[in-house]
């Protein structure tokens, strides 16, 4: 296979809007993404509060906009999914996306909403892992999606589940309904047979990685979040994991989802086959580690224990509503409003970019600025 090539780079509050789109032109995204054809901008909401790391940040939101019509891709849309634990609604609001959209004049698509687009049922070329199984009256996905370009906007943290989260797992909120719970068990399969899917269905695919603020701990929402000033792109999903893997200190082909999508020729997941350009990141491995948050002690038993055959009366009956209810008060209102709360408003007076967020919440009307709860 021929070697990939992932750009990284360092950046800082004031240049990261040109850093971003210097990114673009040295991952090669003009050539990997097909002119005259409408690109989505698929950001990433982990928990509808702004947790740093959590979630796309603002100035990689705009930093992506700038370079593509900057690169001659006039046509955008961003395509928001929720999951039975976000509000895809508040999270755009209060992680400052609107007033990026409003200024650039980003159409919203929410692909929950029967008005934006709907569900068809598709029959991938390639061999499926899972898909087939976990789904056997078939596999879905958004209509809208066939046909375009699609940019991924995932931040660098750990993942419970995965390990770690990136490129790849942007995907699932896009592609997969809200039973994609159904598939935890099997993760990187499905991480893998969804990456399969977008190379058949996209024009192209890029992504665009921030890592300014990264997300240490028991990801993608209660981490502990640390600056380390680094942005990444690439045309190769499994690439661009691969090195923001590297980077936080994990052996890449350790982690399953790449080395199945490196075996199945999907992308390059060895390091040493990966052409890094811009930063020298030889010596960047920051010792990240997964661990755990309390409620994902019940997830590891649930999905990958000794509860694992209790699955379908878990999570396909209405039981799966009290844990989707237990989900929602441990996060929101224990541990937003009793710890990572006070861990963003830190973030916002001790670091320049909590500073720099400040700056696009002054963006937003007024009357939305005050009303996070």
């Amino acid at each position: 296979m021929a070697k990939a090539k992932v750009a990284v780079l360092r950046t800082s509050p004031s240049t990261v809007l040109e850093d971003y789109r210097r990114l673009a032109e040295l991952a090669g995204m003009s050539s990997a993404l097909q002119q005259g054809s409408t690109t989505i901008l698929k950001d990433n909401i982990s928990w509808h509060f702004p947790f740093p790391a959590a979630n796309t940040a603002p100035w990689q939101l705009e930093g992506a906009i700038l370079a593509l019509k900057g690169s001659g891709f006039t046509d955008l849309a961003c395509v928001q999914n929720k999951t039975v634990v976000t509000d895809a609604f508040k999270g755009e609001d209060l992680n400052n996306y609107v007033p990026v959209f409003r200024q650039y004049e980003i159409p919203v698509l929410f692909n929950f909403r029967e008005q934006d687009m709907r569900w068809i049922e598709y029959r991938p070329k390639a061999r499926m892992h899972v898909l087939h199984d976990i789904f056997p009256e078939g596999i879905r996905i958004p209509e809208y999606f066939i046909g375009k370009n699609i940019v991924h906007l995932p931040t660098m943290k750990c993942h419970i589940y995965a390990g770690t989260t990136g490129a790849m797992k942007n995907a699932f909120g896009g592609l997969l309904n809200n039973k994609r719970h159904y598939t935890h068990t099997w993760i990187h399969e499905t991480l893998v047979d969804l990456l399969a899917i977008q190379k058949e269905i996209h024009t192209g695919v890029f992504a665009m990685m921030d890592g300014t603020t990264a997300g240490n701990g028991p990801g993608p929402r209660t981490m502990y979040p640390e600056v380390k000033n680094f942005i990444l792109a690439s045309a190769d999903q499994v690439a661009i994991d691969a090195v923001a893997s590297s980077m936080m200190g994990f052996d890449p082909m350790s982690l399953k989802y790449i080395r199945m999508a490196d075996e199945d020729g999907l992308g390059v997941g060895r390091v040493r086959d990966i052409e890094v350009v811009g930063a020298d990141i030889a010596h960047e491995s920051w010792g990240f580690t997964v661990g755990n948050n309390g409620a994902s002690l019940f997830g590891n038993l649930a999905w990958f224990g000794p509860l694992k055959g209790m699955q379908k009366l878990f999570f396909r009956t209405p039981m799966v509503h009290a844990f989707i209810l237990a989900s929602e008060v441990y996060h929101d209102y224990y541990r937003w409003q009793f710890k990572d709360r006070r861990v963003f408003e830190r973030w916002k007076r001790e670091t320049p970019w909590g500073e720099l967020f400040d700056r696009y919440e002054d963006r937003r009307a007024p009357q939305r600025k005050d009303a996070m709860p």
